[in-house]
């Protein structure tokens, strides 16, 4: 169990992930688990996993996803799976933040960014 007071919270320019289950967390030996918050008008960087693959909900907000060459809106209740190694990014749009959770098929995953 992880009180949300005992996750790791990483704050980035475009917004905060807050991890509750992963290696690191140290309650989990086989995946991640986490919610973000990707600010109105902001993106996370274009990266992949290369060890893992990834669910994306929505719970708030809307965002624009690119997974690859192709691009996609998602709104509140609306997931998509990201396969490993495939090179994605995620857009909220202007006027709300976007609030998602996200899970990995691994306790230890990797990012690589795009530079």
């Amino acid at each position: 169990m992880c009180h949300v007071a005992d996750g790791e919270v990483l704050d980035t320019a475009w917004g905060r992930i807050l991890w509750t289950a992963s290696q690191q967390v140290g309650n989990s030996t086989t995946m991640t688990f986490g919610r973000a918050t990707i600010r109105a008008g902001h993106q996370n960087p274009r990266h992949r996993h290369p060890n893992c693959d990834e669910l994306l909900h929505v719970l708030s907000g809307r965002i624009e996803h690119t997974l690859g060459e192709e691009c996609c809106t998602l709104e509140p209740g609306d997931t998509i799976s990201i396969p490993q190694g495939v090179w994605h990014q995620a857009r909220a749009f202007e006027g709300a933040d976007a609030e998602i959770v996200i899970c990995f098929s691994s306790a230890d995953r990797l990012t690589e960014l795009d530079e």
